[in-house]
């Protein structure tokens, strides 16, 4: 029989798992919540979570919105939607994860130490996404992102350079801007840089290498929005070619079955492990055809 095995360090992180716990509490008292953006990037969870009641809205119907609660989820908010809610009165849930909290607050001081020095705040990160566009709002605006180290040519090197980074970033992608900018950086200028990578996440990668070449066969599940998502699926394509990222049950081809001994099954840290498992009990009734 084929050796079908979920991969035990998939699943939620703590941040996420807090998250949806604090949501699940909520609209078990029956009352209306909102939630600014998926409260997690995928799309089968945020669907469980609508049937319970959860309304998804966005920021600009946030700014609409007067005498409501509304759950701020993992990723973190800007300033500027705790002002928000401020004069509209709405009751914020708080569910920024306490390694984004940490990295706002030291992203925060750092701007206002270094306000009116010649220094540039920069955060290695996904431009657009949730968490980045709330520690860049620590910073007015002002903090430059740059995604890969290809990028780094936005930055002044003639200017002295703070570098931060997303909490669910890659730490060799990480490792490789902070080479680059020290072979351009001026020598009268300082660099100074803090791994702020979540190490929940960051330990996932070898362990999640070891299993992927475990296995002939690799499904990872992950939403299509899902940063941490991509770079996880990577690291198993490299020891592993014969990975396929999937959504759900629907997306596996029967044909990828014949042939093979072992199938890994693994996901992202916004894959539900319920997920997992429905996808692990469709694959039995496919051998059993």
């Amino acid at each position: 029989m084929i050796k079908i095995e979920i991969d035990k360090g998939s699943g939620f992180c703590f941040g996420v798992v807090t998250a949806i716990h604090k949501a699940e509490e909520e609209l078990a008292k029956g009352k209306t919540l909102y939630c600014l953006g998926d409260i997690v990037h995928n799309s089968r969870e945020v669907e469980r979570l609508k049937a319970m009641g959860l309304i998804t809205i966005n920021h600009e119907e946030f700014r609409r919105l007067r005498n409501a609660k509304v759950l701020l989820r993992a990723h973190g908010e800007p300033p500027e939607t705790y002002e928000t809610a401020r004069k509209n009165n709405i009751e914020i849930i708080d569910a920024t994860c306490p390694v984004v909290l940490q990295l706002q607050k030291r992203i925060k001081q750092s701007f206002l130490n270094d306000e009116r020095q010649d220094k540039q705040i920069v955060i290695y990160g996904k431009n657009g996404h949730a968490e980045v566009l709330g520690l860049v709002g620590q910073t007015d605006g002002k903090a430059i992102v740059i995604e890969k180290a290809e990028e780094i040519g936005k930055l002044d090197f003639n200017k002295s350079i703070r570098l931060f980074s997303q909490t669910t970033k890659s730490l060799d992608g990480f490792q490789e801007i902070v080479s680059r900018i020290k072979e351009h950086i001026s020598s009268k200028s300082a660099f100074e840089y803090y791994d702020t990578i979540c190490r929940q996440v960051a330990n996932r990668m070898p362990k999640l290498r070891e299993f992927a070449a475990s296995h002939d066969l690799i499904f990872f599940v992950s939403g299509k929005k899902s940063s941490n998502g991509k770079i996880l699926f990577d690291e198993c394509l490299k020891v592993n070619p014969n990975s396929h990222l999937i959504d759900g049950e629907e997306d596996i081809d029967p044909a990828l079955l014949r042939n093979i001994n072992s199938i890994g099954i693994c996901g992202a840290t916004s894959t539900p492990k319920w997920l997992m498992e429905r996808i692990y009990a469709h694959i039995r009734s496919l051998m059993d055809k």
